[in-house]
């Protein structure tokens, strides 16, 4: 019989909903010997919070995420609330013996990021922070291409992550607005996510040069539960100001390497919804991959004779890719959901492992050193280190 683990997840929006439905699927599709019960889900407003538990299948609800981090009935605590709380939320489950998966950025500074990863390596518990985009096949299947040398050796990693949701100057000033709640803009909200690929992939960066800019300074005020999934909320006449980056930009280096990285984390990019894209040129060969079309990437192999070459298309969702077998048959694509049920397979099956697999908290701090590097560059137009 399969054990079990009880989960407290602390967030009802739009990741609380994707969280909700992997922790719901991964063992309806993966052999999990240890099992998640979905013991009770935590948000601030009462009635939302009692609605999605009820929408999204948790046994309990609760305003109170202090006294849930201490129940001694709960075994995983997964923290998808705004980035402010995530050290005060993180720490406690850690001091209360929890394991934990914490959204990403992982803090909204360096130091609460080394507070969290002290905190979680003192008390010996599991920890990982939701790169989500680790886990697709295709990123995956790249990442062991390069690995094998199939690329020869690096010269160029280009990022990008364009979205467009805060292009009209009428759209309201939310949580991810506000340096006090989110850290930064762009830059911490989807600027970590091609960060966290190019470091997965290709290595540490290991200085940058960079520049942000804030299109739109004043805002309506909004209804505080507004996310990036809102289509429409209460608007107030007063404006709030913007005081986190719109777009940034920067170069890098990276460490024991002469490959130059060039990256742009922009919500001001009309048409791009989510084009999450990582291109990477060496000299046996390219790939070119985004998320917008995530089960597929480009392969060009410079050992291909004259009369055939050409970027090739790999359809990442056939038979040989990792997770796909646990899923449809060839090219019966999967979809963004299908990462975050990776995700908590992958958490829950290593709980007994002394080495993991996934992103950790020393993952998430790497990321947010180079975050903070970004930010000092743009502000001393200079090249700062990490």
């Amino acid at each position: 019989m399969a054990k079990t683990c009880n989960v407290a997840l602390i967030g009802t929006k739009f990741m609380g909903k994707a969280h909700s439905n992997a922790f719901l699927q991964a063992p309806r599709f993966f052999d999990m010997k240890t099992k998640p019960v979905m013991k009770v889900i935590v948000g601030n407003d009462p009635a939302g919070t009692e609605a999605a538990a009820g929408q999204f299948g948790w046994e309990e609800w609760s305003t109170d995420w202090k006294a849930v981090v201490n129940r001694p009935d709960i075994d995983i605590v997964d923290i998808s609330s705004p980035g402010n709380l995530h050290a005060p939320m993180a720490i406690a489950a850690a001091k209360a013996g929890k394991h934990i998966i914490c959204e990403k950025p992982l803090a909204n500074t360096v130091k609460e990021a080394k507070d969290m990863l002290a905190a979680v390596e003192k008390a010996g518990v599991k920890h990982m922070c939701g790169f989500t985009y680790r886990f697709n096949p295709a990123v995956i299947s790249i990442k062991h291409m390069i690995d094998q040398g199939d690329l020869g050796r690096i010269f160029h990693v280009r990022g990008c992550y364009q979205q467009d949701w805060i292009v009209d100057p009428e759209f309201p000033v939310n949580w991810r607005l506000q340096k006090k709640t989110a850290g930064s803009g762009a830059l911490g909200d989807i600027g970590a996510h091609i960060t966290d690929l190019a470091q997965y992939l290709v290595g540490d960066v290991a200085e940058v040069a960079a520049a942000t800019e804030t299109f739109i300074k004043q805002r309506p005020l909004a209804d505080a539960q507004m996310t990036i999934a809102s289509k429409a909320g209460k608007k107030s006449s007063k404006k709030g100001t913007v005081d986190v980056d719109d777009a940034a930009v920067w170069v890098a280096r990276f460490k024991g390497s002469d490959a130059l990285g060039t990256f742009e984390a922009t919500r001001f990019a009309p048409g791009r919804r989510n084009y999450n894209c990582i291109e990477i040129y060496g000299s046996k060969g390219s790939i070119i991959w985004n998320q917008e079309d995530m089960h597929k990437f480009q392969y060009y192999n410079a050992a291909d004779a004259g009369d055939r070459q050409g970027f090739r298309t790999v359809n990442a969702t056939d038979s040989g890719h990792p997770y796909t077998a646990n899923w449809w048959p060839p090219a019966h694509n999967i979809g963004y959901e299908h990462l975050f049920t990776h995700e908590v397979y992958e958490f829950i099956t290593q709980l007994g492992r002394k080495k993991v697999t996934y992103p950790t908290f020393a993952d998430g701090l790497k990321v947010q050193l180079v975050l903070d590097a970004i930010e000092r560059a743009a502000k001393s137009r200079k090249w700062e280190k990490v």
